[in-house]
Parts: C-alpha cells; sequence; structure tokens
C-alpha cells in the first residue's frame, strides 16, 4: 500500500537594511543554498544541481535517512529548487520512495517571499503493516511540516546573517 502525504510553507521576511541587494544576493546560487539548507550536507554536483543529506530523523523505530538531488535554477529573478531524484539511504525495506519538492525565493519591494512543496509518496514498510494508514500519513504530514519550518528558520536567521556578511565583503 502506498502512503502520500505533503507539506507547505510560505514565507514574507521583511528585510531593511541593503534590501536593493537582495536580488543580486540571490545570483550567488551555492551560497544561497548552503545557508537555506545545511551547508555540510550539501554536495555540489555540476551546475546548477546538487546531493543533500536531509537531517536523518526516527519515526516508529525506522531510522529515515533522505538523500536528495536538487536542481536550482535563476529565472527572471527568482532562485527556483526542484527535486531531480530521491532515495531512503538504511532503510532497505521500503521499494517505493518518491519526493517531490517545490520551492521558489525572490526578492520583493519588502525584503524576501518564497513558497515551498515537499511531498512524499512510499511504500508501506511490512514492520508497519499494523500501524492504521491515517496514523502513518498523519505522522508524516508532520515530519514533512518539522522539516519545512526547520529551512524556514535557517532562511530567516542563516540566510539573512549570510546576506549581511556577503554586503559587507562585496
Amino acid at each position: 500500500m502506498l502512503l502520500s502525504f505533503d507539506a507547505k510553507q510560505k514565507l514574507k521576511l521583511s528585510v531593511t537594511t541593503n534590501k536593493e541587494r537582495l536580488s543580486t544576493y540571490l545570483l550567488q546560487e551555492e551560497r544561497v543554498v548552503g545557508a537555506m539548507l545545511d551547508s555540510n550536507k550539501l554536495i555540489p554536483e555540476g551546475q546548477g544541481k546538487y546531493k543533500y543529506n536531509v537531517t536523518s530523523f526516527r519515526v516508529f523505530q525506522l531510522d529515515i535517512k533522505p538523500v536528495v538531488s536538487i536542481a536550482v535554477e535563476n529565472k527572471n529573478g527568482v532562485l527556483i529548487m526542484s527535486a531531480l531524484d530521491s532515495k531512503l539511504d538504511g532503510l532497505g525495506i521500503v521499494d517505493d520512495f518518491n519526493l517531490l519538492l517545490k520551492a521558489n525565493l525572490q526578492a520583493t519591494n519588502i525584503g524576501l517571499e518564497g513558497e515551498a512543496l515537499l511531498g512524499v509518496t512510499v511504500s508501506q514498510p511490512p514492520i508497519l503493516k499494523l500501524i492504521p494508514k491515517k496514523i502513518l500519513e498523519s505522522t508524516g504530514h508532520s515530519v514533512l511540516n518539522g522539516i519545512l519550518l526547520g529551512i524556514k528558520t535557517r532562511v530567516q536567521q542563516q540566510l539573512i546573517k549570510d546576506f549581511t556578511n556577503w554586503c559587507k565583503l562585496n
């Protein structure tokens, strides 16, 4: 049986200092992606492509370690991220796993605005057959919301800190 769950987050972040330079900063693709995600878990794989080892987590006694290949591009001043491929490391009991990521971030007249959608479709592991589908999907929604909230917090703190440092150097 396939389980499916998703989460969505929006961001409206006011920036007062140097906000006219935000669109130029967003062109610093590797720097921006490294500030949005944990740069220690991010591996550049060529022009606009990265492998990201999502922070592992434990659900129902299972250690989950997603690895996602991400494409990043800047289109008309909008930084767009999407998942190209994904897998679960260390969890050989799952046959089907698909991760959907669609995210964007852009400079606006108030600062930064963005939106992210994260979705997962996965086969139900045999070890979890006795747990009702609704409970598994509810847990999945909670986990994905937690991941997106973590990224949103990094944008609000780490990305703004990096932007401030970048402005001092440029």
